[in-house]
């Protein structure tokens, strides 16, 4: 995997709210939101994965979990600037592997159709069946 700049990754690293919502704003093209994800983070989250550059936050996945066997991938971001330069595959291998230290035996993910690419060629993910409805 070839970086342009360091790249740094880190399982629970530190992270303000500020950058999550901004980061989260760009990757899911929606307006700032002032979410409190470290409440969020520390409650509901098995952990989660930064990426940064010599700039600041270029990258974020959440680890939720059941507290048992079950983990759930949530929130792939990579900001523009830095896609395409592996990041999203290499926070994803190490949500993985945490996950898996953790004792957990199955990680899940559901993503939308023009990601399939990304989570069953690059990610290791493979196609299950599951259900979804929508509440809003």
């Amino acid at each position: 995997m070839l970086f342009s700049m360091t790249i740094t990754f880190e399982w629970r690293g530190a992270v303000k709210n500020e950058e999550i919502n901004q980061l989260h704003a760009e990757g899911f093209d929606h307006e700032y939101v002032e979410d409190d994800w470290s409440d969020v983070l520390w409650r509901l989250s098995l952990g989660w994965v930064t990426a940064r550059d010599d700039v600041g936050l270029v990258g974020f996945v959440n680890v939720i979990w059941d507290g048992h066997v079950h983990a759930f991938i949530e929130d792939t971001l990579v900001a523009h600037r830095a896609r395409r330069q592996g990041i999203g595959k290499t926070l994803l291998a190490v949500a993985t592997e945490q996950s898996r230290k953790a004792g957990c035996e199955w990680l899940h993910v559901d993503f939308d159709d023009h990601l399939k690419s990304f989570y069953f060629d690059s990610c290791g993910f493979r196609p299950t069946n599951a259900g979804l409805i929508q509440l809003r």
